[in-house]
């Protein structure tokens, strides 16, 4: 039976379908690449514009000053008075996410994740402003987090606004959404490359070209905003070249992976412990993010270094000229800051403060390492960087995105090998001891299903010459209702949907109902082509299952024409002929599986065989003697 659908999804599911065409898919794609790189010229200024609205909130919040000036809370002269900052920030927040939207709340990815793969890639227009001013409150008034995680949240938006804005599909808004996001990341850190794999890894669910170019492009432009926005020169610059580690060092680096993985493992659940613990909490909501502000100040009062936004600790750490008594206090309550606060609900992310903590706890590995095996040339700061990139692929998942951040911003070419090795173990142990990682925890709660591979679309790999029906039941146009209908009584079922219509040269006519031939109301001597009234559609022998779905879906079709160059009908394809693809696709992996078991009996066969001959030989060997 034929489902309708709504007008919206029928436009969306048109305008799909028309891109299956080679020229108007090259055209949509300079299209959307155009809009990405707009997106990613605007998005760099709003960076900028967010990191002056952070530093007026924080010279206006720790110095009483009105000034734009890069500023950090660790010099301020507040006193037991700064415990009081965080929780006003927090207040702030609360309300713009009572009376504003819940949206601005949260770490940034995972709102964007959840939007992409239940909302078809729509946010809320306000996002675009919201997110930025709350996020700037927060982390202007000490919240532990960096700029990255607002920035990508507003980019997101602003991507997703400009695509519900303009007449385009549903996959082309995530691709916006995607683009203004990791533009929004490359803005911060110059680092184009590692935002293009952010997407792939944490957005886009997809390797696809379309995809992919406009999201490169709009990195691109980000990068280039940065580098004259922001300046030139790695974001974390070492002053030193990192050599490349001996084969020793490389194992003994190694080993750090599996304990950050480890580490990165308990700092996810830990955080979501801790909102569990939030929302067991016999307050409203909106006054989370006072209590959780009230942990940031206190913390802060002790260890001021926890406080804003934190891009200095991670360069500091990197350096390895820290103490260890330094690292380690920077290491638990660090920690402990970013964790409670997040819990919290408050406007925040995760990027920075995973890369504080995962540095910190390399560089004490580092530092053991060093004492452990002196005649080593074991590196802090390469161990640092290794927590650090580690640290974010164990909870993130996002492995390749880590080991190419580590690369961007910082420049130590000769730390390949030891990121690549110790990310890749990280990575395993996450995949091993967890479901679900610090981005899709939160949306899989709430029964959010998340990709975990990228699998070749059945759709797009069959074509309809692959599963198409040959032996299609054609009625000329010429025939008069009544010798059909009779016909039809006596050699066809009542199951069929549709019937296709011809010319006396099988040449395409068009499509009629079952419901329309055998209604009472039409004379019995008129012609089947007068009951023509359905728009002609139709699919060709090459064409994409994928294409045939979006016909079907647009026309509320279950059956259509397979037709030549010429518009000559030469076979038919339904639904059931598509579920055909799905089998064979599911026979494929069921027959590999099945030859593995024979290629394994076989074997057992063979050895089992070569024993038989062996004890044969062997007898009678002794009997001769």
């Amino acid at each position: 039976m034929s489902i309708p659908i709504s007008t919206s999804l029928q436009s969306t599911l048109a305008s799909e379908h028309m891109e299956h065409r080679p020229s108007t898919r090259k055209n949509r794609l300079v299209f959307i690449s155009l809009l990405a790189v707009a997106i990613g010229m605007v998005i760099s200024l709003v960076a900028k514009l967010l990191i002056w609205l952070i530093n007026l909130v924080t010279n206006l919040s720790f110095y009483g000053s009105f000034s734009l000036a890069h500023s950090t809370p660790q010099g301020h002269h507040l006193g037991i008075f700064v415990v009081i900052v965080p929780v006003i920030g927090g207040i702030i927040v609360g309300l713009m996410a009572l009376y504003g939207s819940r949206a601005i709340r949260g770490h940034g990815i995972p709102e964007a994740m959840e939007q992409i793969l239940t909302n078809n890639s729509k946010i809320k227009p306000t996002i675009t402003y919201l997110k930025p001013l709350s996020s700037a409150i927060a982390i202007g008034t000490g919240g532990p987090f960096g700029a990255e995680g607002p920035i990508i949240a507003t980019g997101g938006a602003l991507g997703s606004t400009l695509g519900q804005l303009l007449k385009i599909s549903h996959q082309e808004r995530k691709v916006l959404l995607a683009a203004g996001a990791t533009a929004g990341m490359s803005a911060i850190f110059g680092s184009p490359i590692a935002a293009i794999f952010l997407a792939i890894e944490l957005l886009l669910f997809e390797f696809s070209a379309a995809a992919i170019f406009p999201v490169a492009l709009a990195c691109i432009t980000g990068a280039a905003g940065h580098h004259f926005l922001f300046g030139g020169g790695p974001v974390f610059a070492i002053d030193h070249l990192i050599s490349t580690p001996s084969n020793t060092a490389l194992f003994l680096y190694s080993i750090e992976g599996v304990l950050i993985g480890l580490l990165s493992v308990a700092v996810t659940k830990i955080v979501y412990w801790l909102e569990e613990a939030f929302e067991r909490l016999p307050v409203h909501w909106m006054w989370w993010p006072a209590i959780g502000g009230l942990a940031v100040g206190i913390i802060g009062y002790f260890h001021p270094d926890t406080l804003g936004v934190g891009y200095d600790n991670i360069t500091n750490v990197l350096s390895g000229s820290l103490t260890l008594k330094v690292i380690g206090l920077l290491f638990i309550f660090k920690f402990l800051s970013w964790a409670i606060a997040l819990s919290s609900g408050t406007s925040g992310g995760t990027l920075a403060p995973l890369l504080t903590i995962g540095g910190a706890a390399g560089a004490l590995a580092g530092i053991a390492l060093q004492q452990l095996f002196p005649q080593l040339d074991i590196s802090v700061s390469l161990a640092a960087l290794i927590g650090m990139s580690a640290m974010f692929a164990g909870a993130s998942r996002a492995l390749l995105t880590s080991i190419l951040f580590a690369l961007e911003t910082t420049g130590q070419v000769n730390a390949l090998l030891a990121l690549l090795a110790a990310c890749s173990i990280a990575y395993f142990i996450s995949l091993y001891l967890m479901e679900h990682t610090i981005m899709t925890e939160k949306i899989a709660r709430r029964g959010v299903k998340t990709p975990v591979t990228y699998t070749p679309d059945v759709l797009e790999q069959y074509h309809i010459k692959d599963v198409m029906s040959h032996d299609a039941l054609l009625i000329s146009d010429e025939n008069p209702i009544a010798d059909v209908k009779s016909w039809l009584d006596q050699h066809e079922d009542d199951h069929a949907n549709y019937f296709i219509v011809t010319g006396t040269d099988n040449t395409l006519k068009g499509v009629i109902s079952s419901s329309s031939l055998r209604s009472e109301h039409h004379a019995p001597e008129k012609q089947i082509g007068s009951l023509i009234k359905r728009k002609s559609a139709w699919v060709r022998v090459n064409d994409p299952l994928k294409t045939a779905v979006g016909i079907m879906l647009q026309y509320d079709m279950d059956l259509l024409p397979v037709v030549d160059t010429n518009q000559v009908v030469v076979g038919t394809i339904n639904y059931k002929n598509i579920m055909t693809a799905y089998k064979h696709v599911h026979n494929a992996s069921e027959d590999k599986q099945v030859h593995i078991s024979l290629k394994r009996q076989t074997l057992k066969l063979l050895i089992k065989g070569n024993r038989l001959i062996y004890r044969n030989q062997h007898r009678q060997n002794s009997s001769n003697q």
